[in-house]
């Protein structure tokens, strides 16, 4: 176990050098630069100040020594500061992580509490009414695109119910826990839509697997009721499922959650993102770019441990899981 503890930390490491590299390469070669954007090539300054301004930000130097200066302040802690706020990016990130993983986690957790059920119910009625809802709703979910579903949401729960605010955080001059909620629950609702489909389609075809079993016939024949066949072997066997959907999806809800973010004016790091790449502020990119892979790598670390954890049958080597 802690030989593959270290060589999946080893290959996160990895995989956030490549990731990071492919970013500061991307941003390289897209057109423009932060200049452009803070008025440095609209007449606004001289061209000795423009060029004594890229020597400042390192413009005037190639792309592979650039990163490399970059690769070694990140190393020793120092994110860079932002073009567009003049503050460290340490700094900005770390206020917006907060919102970022109440909206996640609390998206996450109505995902399990809803999903789950319904796909251990749709496997224990294969055929039934209700496995085809739920089959439909699952396909939805996965389909259709985050922006739609945030609109549609905002239209029908805001616009025309008015259950819900659409924008921000808080109220102005409410910080209130009431509050936090009323502006939390249609965010994660979305992020919770999202991610259902893939937990319910998953969930259905492993409980399907374990209710066609003669153990659950033997549980039967000791008395157990429906419901407690249902959960102990049904939900029990939903856990599974919950953490496999969990790895695969982290980097879709990653990404989705950027969305969600901007449209409804949430303060947290997926908006920073859109932000800071409309304004081609390469170290606020870059930090939130690591942030995020950093976040996304450890979950999946720390959810791939959980499995074993949770499913004896699976056993640990330094290059493979298997069971």
């Amino acid at each position: 176990m802690t030989r593959y503890l270290f060589g999946r930390i080893f290959s996160a490491i990895l995989t956030m050098f490549f990731i990071t590299a492919i970013i500061y390469a991307q941003l390289a070669l897209a057109h423009g630069s932060a200049l452009d954007v803070l008025g440095g090539s609209g007449g606004e300054r001289t061209a000795a100040e423009y060029e004594a301004a890229r020597e400042a930000l390192e413009l005037d130097l190639p792309v592979w020594l650039r990163y490399l200066h970059w690769l070694r302040d990140t190393l020793r802690g120092n994110l860079g500061v932002s073009y567009r706020y003049g503050a460290p990016v340490g700094g900005i990130i770390a206020q917006r992580c907060g919102p970022t993983l109440l909206l996640v986690g609390t998206g996450l957790l109505l995902a399990v509490l809803l999903g789950a059920p319904v796909g251990v119910m749709a496997a224990y009625r294969p055929g039934s009414v209700w496995d085809s809802l739920s089959s439909f709703f699952a396909l939805v979910g996965f389909t259709v695109p985050r922006f739609i579903t945030c609109i549609a949401f905002i239209y029908i729960f805001s616009f025309k119910l008015r259950w819900t605010p659409t924008m921000g955080m808080h109220a102005i001059g409410n910080t209130s826990l009431g509050d936090l909620l009323r502006h939390l629950i249609l965010p994660a609702s979305i992020i919770a839509f999202g991610s259902m489909g893939y937990l319910i389609k998953q969930t259905r075809s492993a409980c399907l697997e374990v209710f066609q079993e003669d153990y659950m016939k033997t549980a039967r024949a000791k008395g157990l009721s429906e419901l407690e066949v249902i959960v102990k072997h049904g939900l029990r066997t939903a856990i599974a499922p919950i953490i496999t959907h969990m790895i695969v999806a982290m980097p879709e809800i990653a990404g989705s959650c950027a969305i969600t973010e901007k449209i409804f004016g949430w303060p947290g790091i997926g908006a920073l993102m859109i932000d800071a790449i409309r304004n081609r502020d390469v170290p606020l990119i870059m930090g939130v770019t690591l942030t995020l892979a950093a976040l996304v790598l450890c979950a999946n670390i720390l959810l791939d441990i959980a499995y074993g954890l949770l499913d004896p049958r699976v056993t640990y080597s330094q290059n493979r899981r298997s069971a």
